[in-house]
């Protein structure tokens, strides 16, 4: 087991790519903190099987874009717990369908607040964890292909993502010393209960699939797999990176 006796804790857990990669962390020895915003259902399911995977779970309701929700949060998974070894920064909303012209404050604030301030203010109280144990541990971030490419009417959405990929470059390197790696996983389309609607409309997913060389939406436990070889020593000489796993999208912009 690639993760035995660490303990991770995975924002956006309660579903997609979270559920996906709080399962695959149990499968493989680790304990987990399953934060949700609003989906407890779907939260207590992940519970439920990092729990069949042998695990500690924990599922706590909180708010990435909420410093003092967060800080709470990291808390109790240290007094229930015992501690964090891992961070990923999976919760995230999507945003579309408006122009920068048309777009109200509200919309703005409410996706940088989550899918960009969400993440730094995790990664901050995590390092500060890590440094009162005397350093080490792991950060896996999950952006998007969105932070490469243009995204003509949700530009709040790709701002976010494209700061996501500033942070990990910039924080890999303030952490260096205290050996924490931080990397930044930036997937494409992936089938997730985001994208269903869009899969699930045939003109919709005959669109998406002309363009991705695999033709093929992307599964969430892909991206898992990834970030368990980021999240453990596998990777452990990685770090400050992006990777992306698109099946190809990102390759056909401007190639036609």
């Amino acid at each position: 087991m690639k993760l035995q006796g660490k303990i991770a804790l995975v924002t956006g857990s309660d579903s997609g790519i979270g559920k996906a990669i709080a399962t695959l962390f149990a499968q493989e020895g680790a304990d987990v903190v399953v934060i949700y915003h609003t989906d407890e259902n779907g939260a207590n399911d992940t519970g439920a099987r990092v729990e069949q995977a042998g695990r500690r779970a924990l599922v706590l309701q909180g708010d990435v874009g909420d410093s003092a929700s967060v800080a709470s949060c990291f808390r109790d998974a240290v007094t229930k717990l015992g501690g964090l070894d891992i961070l990923v920064n999976c919760a995230g909303i999507g945003a579309g369908g408006a122009a920068v012209a048309d777009l109200e404050d509200a919309q703005v604030e409410q996706v940088l607040r989550t899918d960009l301030l969400g993440p730094l203010f995790c990664c901050r109280e995590f390092v500060r964890l890590r440094r009162s144990c005397g350093g080490g541990g792991r950060i896996v971030t999950i952006s998007s292909v969105a932070q490469h490419l243009p995204t003509p009417d949700s530009a709040p959405y790709g701002m976010a993502k494209a700061g996501l990929g500033s942070l990990t470059r910039s924080l890999s390197r303030e952490v260096a010393e205290d050996r924490i790696n931080v990397n930044n996983i930036a997937p494409g389309l992936i089938q997730t209960p985001m994208t269903q609607k869009r899969l699930d409309d045939p003109e919709g997913r005959e669109k998406s699939m002309s363009r991705i060389p695999w033709h093929r939406a992307g599964q969430p436990e892909e991206i898992a797999r990834l970030a368990l070889f980021l999240a453990s020593d596998d990777g452990d000489y990685v770090t400050g990176q992006t990777w992306t796993i698109d099946g190809g999208l990102s390759m056909q912009w401007g190639g036609a």
